[in-house]
C-alpha cells in the first residue's frame, strides 16, 4: 500500500471520528429543556496588585442566551464581550485578595450582565458564569 493512501485513511477514520462526537454533542438549541449557550474561552484577565501585572488567568465565560437569541447571531457579537472584559479587568481588576491564580468570578459574572444588554442588547443574556480558569503562573504568587 502507498504511503499517500494510508495517510488518506487515516485522515478519513479521523474525520469520521470527530464527525460522530460532534453529532453525539451535548444539547442543542432545538432540545426544548436547555437554553443554548455561547462560550468565550482565551480570554486573558491580568491580575493586578500594587500597580503592577502579578499573573494573567485565562478564563472561558459560558453566556446562557435570552429567548429569541441563537448562537450563531451572538458569535458576531463575541469579539465586542472580548473587548470590554479586558478593559474592565484592566480598569477595576477582578483579583482576589489572597490568591493570585484565581480571578473572582462572580464579579466577573456581575459585570458581564450589567455590560450586556449595552453590547447584545436587551434581554439576550440571561446568564453569566466563569466556567474555567487556567493561571498562567501556577506558583509563587500568593500575595503575603
Amino acid at each position: 500500500m502507498r504511503r499517500r493512501d494510508i495517510f488518506a485513511l487515516g485522515t478519513l477514520a479521523l474525520a469520521a471520528t470527530a464527525a460522530s462526537q460532534a453529532s453525539a454533542g451535548g444539547p442543542t438549541a432545538s432540545s426544548g429543556s436547555a437554553s443554548p449557550s455561547l462560550n468565550i474561552g482565551g480570554v486573558g484577565i491580568p491580575i493586578i496588585a500594587g500597580g503592577r501585572i502579578r499573573n494573567y488567568v485565562f478564563v472561558t465565560i459560558r453566556l446562557t442566551l435570552g429567548e429569541g437569541q441563537t448562537p450563531e447571531a451572538m458569535r458576531s457579537k463575541e469579539p465586542y464581550f472580548r473587548d470590554a472584559l479586558v478593559r474592565q479587568a484592566h480598569r477595576t481588576p477582578f483579583v482576589l485578595a489572597d490568591d493570585w491564580t484565581r480571578v473572582d468570578s462572580d464579579a466577573i459574572s456581575t459585570w458581564l450582565m450589567r455590560a450586556a444588554p449595552s453590547i447584545s442588547g436587551a434581554n439576550s443574556i440571561s446568564a453569566a458564569e466563569v466556567a474555567l480558569q487556567t493561571p498562567r503562573r501556577r506558583t509563587g504568587v500568593r500575595s503575603t
